[in-house]
């Protein structure tokens, strides 16, 4: 493979010490991970300087080479060839994937690992949150421990007080809003009542904590007119390999309110093209949905994945289009859903790909769907978190007054 890139210098590469055996695999490797072929060039560039400083290191098979030393490289890389290290990490994943690294050493669990450990597997087994839930709450609380410098000082957490509580807010409070504040606030909340419980933190500490005031339902639902998304939809260039992928994408979250989480775990046997529908298992709940498969989406599907070459054994239905290749994000949909907003030039105040689902339910509910049935097709356990996506504009409101009769002079004179 390395002859396609360098066909005239590919001997340079395959005589370098270290890492000469295995520049034909990695060449091909980059053409698997759709490099193009100057990225490929430039990156056994790289793999070639990455080579000479192993070299000097003592190194003489890559067998040899450990994580730890890849990650001294890239720290030199960093002073010798500013902007460049990137091309270290490009080799890590390669390397990685092939086997040939010896992984860091991982150390000893510290105390804070351990309370943090336990803490989780409290949500994991006695909660049953899913990981992604437990992995966020887990964020909080190491927040929280390193705020009171819990890993210098173990038995901090039995003398934490109210004013480390508050400074731990005063932090968040730089960042978050007064709603997003309520989140991480009840995740404290219910450490400290776990950890009260065994003694490990003072008792009634969870109950003097204040919530920022937020009224139920005091702001609107994120969603757009149904004009709106059907002109967003219609201003995707599909005459590109990055507008038929998106534009399947976002039909799909437009024509079944489906979360970016969900969109990027879509896999090809998930489509029933005989039978006519699209299979969804929400990572949120876990919960199966079976939906019919319209002829809008089946067509932008067929078309995405007809036209746009696959590279890859994944069975994603939606794989990155840029080097390197692999499955999408849910951080590259909304990612994606912002390009595609400006480039519209459409009145969308939102960032994030939620606006469609909120739009699709209330599109729903202006057709005159039961609100049970809007939940089921939502995927939602309960019908109060239906409530919130349908909550009604001004528009809707000038509809429940009831009629007032005018009153003529002669009923003015009989009332008199």
């Amino acid at each position: 493979m390395i002859t396609q890139v360098y066909p005239k210098d590919f001997q340079r590469f395959l005589s370098l010490p270290v890492l000469g055996p295995w520049m034909n695999s990695y060449a091909a490797w980059l053409h698997e991970q759709q490099y193009t072929h100057r990225s490929s060039r430039y990156e056994l560039r790289m793999a070639a300087r990455v080579s000479e400083f192993l070299k000097r290191r003592g190194f003489q098979r890559v067998e040899d080479i450990g994580q730890d030393d890849l990650q001294a490289c890239y720290q030199w890389f960093q002073r010798k060839f500013p902007r460049e290290e990137g091309g270290v990490r490009v080799l890590e994943s390669f390397l990685v994937e092939k086997a040939l690294l010896h992984p860091i050493p991982v150390p000893e669990p510290s105390p804070r690992d351990v309370l943090l450990n336990r803490y989780m597997a409290h949500l994991l087994d006695d909660h049953g949150y899913v990981p992604s839930t437990i992995r966020r709450q887990g964020c909080i609380v190491a927040e929280f421990l390193d705020g009171i410098k819990y890993e210098e000082q173990p038995n901090r957490l039995a003398q934490v007080c109210m004013k480390d509580i508050e400074d731990f807010i005063r932090r968040l409070g730089k960042r978050m809003g007064r709603v997003s504040l309520q989140k991480p606030i009840s995740v404290i909340r219910h450490f400290l009542r776990f950890f009260a419980a065994s003694g490990t933190v003072p008792h009634g500490l969870d109950s003097q904590i204040d919530t920022p005031r937020v009224y139920r339902q005091e702001q609107l639902p994120r969603a757009l007119p149904w004009t709106t998304v059907e002109a967003f939809l219609h201003s995707i260039d599909r005459k590109t390999f990055m507008g038929k992928r998106d534009y399947a994408m976002f039909s799909i979250m437009a024509t079944y309110g489906l979360r970016a989480c969900d969109v990027v775990a879509l896999k090809l046997d998930d489509i029933k093209w005989r039978s006519g529908c699209i299979r969804i298992c929400q990572k949120k709940t876990g919960n199966p949905l079976e939906l019919p498969l319209t002829n809008e989406v089946s067509s932008a599907l067929y078309d995405y994945l007809k036209k746009v070459p696959r590279y890859g054994e994944y069975r994603q239905v939606f794989l990155r289009l840029r080097a390197p290749g692999g499955t999408l994000k849910s951080t590259a949909v909304a990612e994606a859903f912002q390009a595609w907003s400006r480039k519209s030039g459409l009145d969308i105040p939102f960032q994030g790909t939620y606006c469609l689902r909120h739009s699709y339910a209330l599109n729903l509910f202006h057709h005159g769907l039961p609100l049970k049935t809007i939940g089921d097709l939502l995927g939602h356990r309960s019908p109060e978190s239906t409530a919130v996506y349908i909550r009604l504009f001004t528009e809707d409101l000038r509809e429940v007054p009831l009629h007032i009769p005018a009153f003529t002079e002669q009923q003015e004179e009989v009332g008199s």
